[in-house]
């Protein structure tokens, strides 16, 4: 068994074998898993061997509240809940990441969960990096085929996506820039909570950090994560055998077992600025 400080400094071991002169590490796996803590101690041991690093949220890059409302007008209504593809600005991640690598300040939006919004104030960022990592959710996820989309997973599904409308924009919308985003990663780490029920519990412990009036109750926050389970689910399927390490979390975040694949780097399509 391992710490997160022990997976860190193997990460990073393995990020510096490869020699590169600059290496997107993507961490991805489901809510609550520990994804930004994670990034945040990949940081820390790079800055420790004096690598210039960069740390990117896709959190941060959910839509303005007003543009999520928008669709739920003209698209489905579902739209307006943040967290799905579709979802999220990833053409302005992808230009951030390419600005982390070039000398110069860039700005970084700041979503503040607690409103629901963007912070009307951006993050301001040093690039010259050598090193960025990118966390979220459902980075290096892949659509599911049109055929899983018909039955659906959850009660919210089978009562407010009846004809699976809202579940196909979403696929299709993964199809887009996130397959992008996917491609330009160098290194692939998916953490997995594994059942959905360790997911909400995780996400009941985040929802302690904001202040107590914009804390969802249990049973809004299972509302909410129903919006992300289909893709969770196919996550767990489909994202083990391509990631470069699979990580399985248990209660308390321990770390109850790390695949390691040798091959997925080799395999995996590289995306330059040019081509999106």
């Amino acid at each position: 068994m391992q710490t997160f400080a022990e997976l860190a400094r193997s990460i990073v071991d393995d990020v510096e074998r490869t020699g590169r002169d600059r290496t997107v590490i993507g961490i991805c796996g489901g809510q609550g898993a520990g994804k930004t803590t994670l990034a945040r101690v990949i940081v820390t041991e790079f800055e420790h061997r004096a690598v210039a690093t960069i740390m990117l949220s896709l959190d941060d890059f959910y839509l303005p509240r007003a543009a999520r409302q928008r669709l739920a007008r003209t698209v489905h209504p579902l739209c307006a809940t943040r967290g799905v593809p579709g979802t999220h600005d990833i053409a302005a991640l992808l230009a951030a990441i390419e600005s982390a690598f070039t000398a110069g300040e860039f700005d970084v939006p700041v979503f503040d969960k607690g409103s629901d919004d963007r912070a009307s104030a951006p993050r301001r960022v040093v690039g010259a990096a050598r090193v960025v990592i990118v966390e979220g959710w459902c980075i290096g996820a892949r659509p599911q085929p049109a055929a899983m989309l018909a039955t659906p997973v959850n009660a919210l599904e089978m009562q407010e996506d009846r004809d699976g409308r809202w579940r196909r924009w979403s696929n299709d919308a993964l199809a887009g820039d996130y397959q992008h985003l996917g491609a330009r990663l160098d290194y692939l780490v998916y953490l997995d909570p594994g059942a959905l029920e360790r997911i909400v519990a995780f996400r009941l412990q985040q929802e302690q950090a904001l202040p107590a009036a914009q804390r969802m109750s249990r049973a809004a926050l299972v509302r909410f994560v129903a919006h992300y389970e289909r893709l969770t689910r196919w996550m767990q399927v489909d994202v083990p055998g391509r990631a470069d390490l699979a990580v399985a979390v248990g209660d308390g975040h321990r770390i109850l077992s790390v695949r390691h694949s040798d091959s997925v780097q080799a395999q995996r399509p590289r995306v330059t600025p040019d081509d999106r």
